[in-house]
């Protein structure tokens, strides 16, 4: 496993472009510390500070950085289409299975890597937000502190599964930007489906049936804060109340898209004559 992530490794960072994209997918989630200390002033009546509001406190800084972090996850979903798409059109794939690897461990390799930029970043993230939240928490028990850390988990298996996908599409399309545009349609068919299902029956049955699609599978591990902020802030206001929990059956869908998206990738390079 270490001499396939090691080999892996070097082609990234020999990569310029890979190696930018790799430091913005690190760098951009840091930024949550900076806005954290923004101060805000409404026309001089009142000055409005993040870090005071007590969004960063604990639990509920655990689901608030995991949430946004994720959404710079394009970032290094560029850095994995492309280390298909470079292997294709550099003929490195070719030169590696005459040098003695096999499919699977090339497919392994990318896994891998994919599962290692996935620990290093949850990894800061838990770091990110232990600060935030020992800086601005007014809660410091310990058994409150690490109430709802599963949300780390939960990012964790969402960059892994999504970045599986993004493999499966690389391999499949060969090339970078096409493989970026199939994610952009899985993401539209995904919604036209929705809409297909609900004018057929109704949205209740298309919602659940949706559950279980790639994209809304894995960002239903991590639900949007902002209901949740709002009930802390009006817990008076029963109609804004919502399902914000991690469940362990979302964590089985997703991991079984992940499973079949590296062995697919895998299929489709052992069918495929290079």
């Amino acid at each position: 496993m270490l001499r396939l992530l090691n080999l892996e490794l070097q082609k990234l960072l020999l990569n310029k472009t890979s190696k930018v994209l790799i430091f913005i997918s690190f760098i951009l989630p840091m930024f949550v510390i900076v806005l954290s200390g923004i101060k805000i002033n409404f026309f001089g009546f009142f000055t409005l500070e993040l870090g005071e509001l007590g969004i960063f406190n604990f639990p509920i800084v655990w689901h608030l950085t995991t949430y946004f972090a994720a959404l710079f996850k394009v970032f290094f979903a560029i850095v994995v289409v492309s280390m298909i798409g470079n292997e294709y059109s550099n003929k490195t794939i070719k030169q590696n299975l005459i040098d003695g690897l096999s499919k699977k461990e090339f497919i392994l390799s990318k896994f891998y890597a994919i599962v290692f930029f996935s620990l290093i970043s949850t990894i800061v993230i838990f770091f990110i937000s232990l600060l935030l939240g020992l800086i601005y928490s007014s809660y410091n028990e310990f058994n409150i502190i690490i109430r709802e850390m599963e949300y780390l988990l939960a990012y964790f298996l969402k960059l892994v599964g999504f970045f599986s996908f993004c493999l499966f599409l690389g391999v499949l399309a060969k090339r970078s930007a096409f493989a970026l545009a199939f994610l952009f349609v899985d993401f539209v068919l995904e919604w036209i489906i929705l809409g297909l299902i609900t004018w057929k029956w109704n949205f209740e049955i298309a919602d659940k049936i949706q559950n279980f699609f790639p994209l809304k599978s894995m960002y239903n591990l991590i639900k949007q804060p902002f209901q949740r902020i709002a009930m802390s802030k009006f817990p008076e206001k029963s109609e804004i109340a919502y399902d914000y929990a991690v469940h362990w059956y979302e964590f089985v869908i997703v991991l079984a898209w992940t499973a079949l998206f590296v062995f697919l990738s895998y299929r489709l390079l052992k069918k495929r004559d290079l």
